[in-house]
Formats: C-alpha cells, sequence, structure tokens
C-alpha cells in the first residue's frame, strides 16, 4: 500500500470519459482536468472510454475506486452507475436513482414541485404522440408565448430555444423538432426572466453549498455551448452579486434541490434570478463540467479548494463509502 508525504493512501483511480452522448468531448476535457488533479494529489490514475470493452477494462485495471466524468446520456443517466454497481465497485458521485432523475428534467420538476421548491410551468411533448405543430399550439394554450423548449434528457443547452415573448406556432415547432433531434420528449416551460446563476453542492462538508456564480454571455443569447466551452466567451462572476439574502436563498434551494433527488457527494444546480422575487429553479446537474473553463471547480477555488483537493476529496469519499451493500442469498423455503 503506497502512502502520500501526509499519510493519506494513494489510490488507484480510473477516470471514465467519452460515450455516446453529444456531450463526448465535453466529457474527455473534463477527464483531462480531474486526471491532472488527482495525479497532483498522488493518485494513480488511467483514463478510461465509455465503451463497450469498459467492463473488462475496469476489471483487469485493479481500481479502488472510478471517477466518472461521462456526461449526458449512458454516462449520467445511471446507466454507468449501474454498470460499476454491477462491478461492485465505488464510485465517485450520485447512485443509479439519483442520477436518472437529474436527467429526466420532467421528472425532477415533479419532486422539485414535492419538496416545495420554485419551477417554471412546463408541458412535455413527446415524439410520436402528436404533431409539433399541435404541441406547439398546446403550449401556447397553456403557458402563454414566452417559453423556453429543450431536450428532456441533455445538457449542455443543447437543442435549447428560447422565446422571451411573442413566438409563432411555426417558430414554437421547429424548435420542438429541433429538440426531438436530440431526445424522445420536448420540454416546454414558461420562460423566466432574469440572471443566469449556478451553484454548486459539495455534500461532503457543512455548509455543502458553494458560492453561486452569475454567467453573462454578451455575444450569445443565453449561455449556449458555445458560450460554455469556448475560451473567452463567457464571464463568470463568483461570487455572484446577488447580495447577502439572494445569495443564502440561492445556496438553500440548490442544497435542497440536491437532497430532493437523492444526489450525493457533488451536483451543481442552475437557476434564473429576477431583479424582484424568488429564483426559478432549472435542473440540478449531477457530474458538472470539469474542463477549463467550467464553472464548478472554478466555485470551488473561490471557497479556497482547488483542483488536486477537490478531485481529491471526492475520490476518497468514494472509496470509505465503498461499494454498495449486498445482501446475503436466501434459500428458498422447503416444503
Amino acid at each position: 500500500m503506497s502512502r502520500g508525504e501526509d499519510g493519506a493512501r494513494r489510490l488507484s483511480v480510473a477516470v471514465v470519459q467519452g460515450g455516446p452522448a453529444s456531450e463526448a468531448e465535453v466529457s474527455r476535457a473534463s477527464a483531462a482536468s480531474v486526471a491532472r488533479g488527482l495525479e497532483r494529489a498522488g493518485h494513480r490514475v488511467v483514463r478510461l472510454e465509455l465503451d463497450a470493452h469498459l467492463a473488462e477494462s475496469l476489471r483487469a485495471g485493479g481500481f479502488d475506486v472510478v471517477f466518472p466524468v461521462a456526461h449526458g446520456a449512458v454516462g449520467e443517466d445511471g446507466s454507468l452507475q449501474g454498470l460499476l454497481e454491477v462491478l461492485a465497485l465505488p464510485y465517485v458521485g450520485s447512485g443509479v436513482l439519483a442520477s436518472a432523475l437529474a436527467m429526466d428534467k420532467r421528472t425532477a420538476k415533479i419532486l422539485f414541485a414535492e419538496a416545495g421548491l420554485p419551477i417554471a410551468r412546463s408541458i412535455a411533448a413527446r415524439r410520436g404522440a402528436a404533431s409539433a405543430i399541435d404541441e406547439a399550439g398546446r403550449a401556447l394554450a397553456e403557458l402563454g408565448d414566452a417559453l423556453v423548449v429543450k431536450p428532456c434528457a441533455n445538457g449542455s443547452a443543447i437543442g435549447v430555444a428560447r422565446f422571451s415573448g411573442g413566438a409563432s406556432a411555426r417558430e414554437l415547432a421547429e424548435a420542438i423538432d429541433a429538440a426531438w433531434a436530440v431526445d424522445e420528449v420536448a420540454l416546454v416551460e414558461v420562460f423566466a426572466p432574469g440572471r443566469e446563476v449556478t451553484c454548486g453542492v459539495l455534500d461532503l462538508r457543512e455548509p455543502a453549498w458553494l458560492p453561486p456564480t452569475e454567467i453573462r454571455s454578451p455575444s450569445d443569447a443565453f449561455y449556449t455551448y458555445q458560450a460554455r466551452y469556448a475560451p473567452g466567451r463567457s464571464e463568470h462572476l463568483c461570487p455572484a452579486p446577488l447580495g447577502e439574502a439572494l445569495t443564502r436563498r440561492v445556496q438553500e434551494i440548490a442544497v435542497a434541490a440536491h437532497r430532493a433527488l437523492g444526489c450525493r457527494d457533488l451536483s451543481r444546480v442552475d437557476f434564473v434570478v429576477p431583479d424582484v422575487g424568488e429564483p426559478t429553479l432549472l435542473e440540478v446537474n449531477t457530474m458538472p463540467g470539469f474542463t477549463d473553463t467550467s464553472l464548478y471547480p472554478e466555485a470551488a477555488g473561490v471557497a479556497g479548494i482547488p483542483m488536486p483537493e477537490l478531485a481529491g476529496s471526492l475520490v476518497r469519499a468514494a472509496f470509505a463509502r465503498g461499494a454498495s451493500r449486498r445482501n446475503a442469498p436466501l434459500p428458498l423455503p422447503r416444503a
């Protein structure tokens, strides 16, 4: 057993990246950053691709813990987490159920509403159930003409369209079709005007929240895929200039949303914050980005937690937690 200068065990960590998702390249960039941080913290790191050979690679590698940094479908929706459960490997982040719940924005909103958290009204339009133009008419009738259309189970603002007012049925139908190109279900929700704010949760300490960040995208209509990952395309104000009371409210909602879904270890929670009134909770990201332009590690740094310490604390917590408990099989009762 090797140990670092501080006496802590040096762990063998598999960082899982990529996968069959729109955000595969984002994942690889995140994985590279996480791997650098873990190596600086003294751990042995191997990056593995989320592909058909992953189970074999994990079994052969003798890893102490897995850090799944795969974003989007298969990697972040509980599928990868299920494989790790089958292999009885400890891993960083939320389990199967919480990962699946957070990825499905419609289901997550139901749980947020049950927890009394502030969300925007919405409808779900399933591909094949009705035409895009019919779903557009339903949305306009039920929600008005200031709307956001997004894929129900995707991230990084891929396939998202916003209409701050005056959306026509034709425009809305085109946006629904675009969301259907990414996902089976398009979520259409009331447009909430305000500042784009995100707040990280690090569920290894008290208080669990990190400082919120306000996101400004002066060259884009909102925080698009390009604004997220192109260097210099967006501005991050951390801590967000919200004032003490509003900052604390955002932080409290972030932790409540994290726990409403049963998340663990870490998440990043997105909001729209108006000048007056309650913040609108948008979604929970169970595995936020860790790229050089990503919000979560940036906020952790502002809180005094550099990447080696952040990544190291997450793998140590997962290793200490161990694999999920297994129950001994019961014999069949005899007649």
